[in-house]
């Protein structure tokens, strides 16, 4: 009896699967990033593709290949958001130089 509870665990434990394998990085943060981060823009921040998929796989992912695609994908994506064009006859953020004030003599 208890040789065939052994044998009902152990194939058990033979058909799991890894439900994140096959999935895209974009997906992989959707399912299961998105709900508390709005972006996966700047989750990286700076970190090397090998250390965040580290701690991806110590904490978030299922599996390590799926840690390895997201890290990527969250380095990729770790760019800031491109400065927007100055609109024309726009004044920029830097002012011109003024010139010196005229001396005057009391």
């Amino acid at each position: 009896m208890t040789l065939s509870a052994a044998v009902a665990l152990t194939a058990t434990v033979a058909f799991a699967q890894n439900l994140d394998a096959g999935k895209s990085p974009e997906k992989l943060f959707a399912d299961g990033c998105a709900t508390c981060h709005r972006s996966p823009r700047g989750l990286a921040k700076g970190r090397f593709s090998l250390t965040l998929s580290w701690f991806l796989k110590d904490h978030y992912a299922t599996s390590s290949d799926s840690a390895k695609s997201l890290a990527a994908y969250l380095v990729s994506v770790d760019a800031p958001p491109p400065r927007a064009a100055a609109k024309p006859g726009a004044k920029s953020s830097r002012s011109a130089p003024r010139p010196p004030k005229p001396a005057t003599s009391q």
